[in-house]
């Protein structure tokens, strides 16, 4: 039983992992799809994150630096106004209601 084994292209391989990152596809959904086994578009899939982290992992210049600081700092302050909003929509809207209600009982009198 010695049979040859399949060779696929680096392009093949590259395509598949990007379509179980970028769909957010199963591994098991894709591989059936593409006619491969699970445990090989899965071993291909952790070789492609295990390259990407060793490029995500080199420091960044001053002006990345800078500039994630900045965003960063923008995004806090974001969430915090967005925060402060929540609360008075709440507010004003427990104000609408209990005006709502006043009026209608001084109308009806």
């Amino acid at each position: 039983m010695s049979g040859k084994r399949k060779q696929y292209t680096p392009e093949y391989r590259e395509q598949s992992v990007r379509l179980v990152i970028e769909t957010g596809s199963p591994i098991a959904h894709v591989a059936k799809e593409i006619g491969v086994s699970e445990q090989l578009l899965s071993k291909w899939v952790a070789q492609a994150k295990a390259r990407n982290a060793g490029n995500q992992d080199r420091a960044l210049d001053p002006d990345e630096r800078a500039e994630l600081e900045r965003v960063r700092q923008e995004n806090s302050e974001l969430r915090l106004d967005r925060e402060f909003l929540k609360k008075a929509a709440a507010y004003a809207g427990d104000r609408r209601q209990v005006w709502g209600v006043s009026s209608l009982v001084s109308s009806s009198r």
